[in-house]
């Protein structure tokens, strides 16, 4: 199975349901704004999936008193949780195998070339894992680069974001996981060299 753009944002999706699924499990008279706050969403964005659960027969809406609302789960709801709780489980584990073999074949390929210095673009769970497969390698990681990220470091390297900051580096590696086929083009755009520009299996671009 290939880690495609359709599903890494259908994973999300079932993620972000599963949230929304556990929270009002938890507490049933929560708030519109603090569901957004427990899934880091704006406000819209909480209200549009929240009506996606309601709307999917998930979720069941009554009004309390004071203009407040309570929150269910029905019957599917907790079968959906339950469900997607497996899911989450079994591919979060397929998820790192794969990942940790992509971060291999890539750091083999830089052992072959003779690539030290690796520069790692964007901040995911497959920056995580990259750097620590690293350790398995004569490759050094030398930073973190992500213009648009909030961070000054990430898994215990400094995030640069502006590209003439950037130090000397033999190839970087797109760690990215959500814009892929974007941050493949501002990476191209930015690094003029292509050939110092690796992609790992698992985000299954496709040139």
């Amino acid at each position: 199975m290939i880690y495609s753009v359709h599903n890494m944002n259908e994973k999300k999706e079932d993620n972000v349901t599963l949230s929304i699924l556990e929270a009002i499990e938890d507490k049933n008279d929560m708030t519109q704004r603090h569901l957004a706050d427990n899934l880091g969403v704006a406000l819209g964005l909480a209200n549009s999936y929240l009506k996606r659960c309601v709307k999917k027969g998930l979720v069941k809406i009554h009004q309390a008193p004071a203009n407040r609302y309570l929150y269910y789960l029905t019957p599917k709801g907790f079968s959906e949780k339950s469900r997607l709780t497996t899911q989450y489980l079994s591919t979060s584990f397929e998820f790192y195998r794969r990942a940790g073999d992509s971060c291999k074949d890539i750091y083999m390929k830089c052992d072959e070339n003779n690539w030290k210095k690796v520069l790692l673009i964007g901040s995911s769970e497959l920056t995580e894992i990259a750097v620590l497969r690293s350790h398995e390698f004569k490759t050094q990681i030398i930073g973190i680069y992500h213009p648009k990220s909030t961070l000054d470091n990430f898994a215990n390297f400094p995030v640069i974001k502006k590209m003439f900051e950037l130090p000397e580096f033999d190839v970087a590696v797109i760690t990215e996981l959500s814009n892929i086929e974007q941050v493949v083009d501002d990476t191209y755009e930015a690094i003029d060299d292509r050939n110092k520009i690796l992609i790992p299996k698992i985000l299954g671009y496709k040139k």
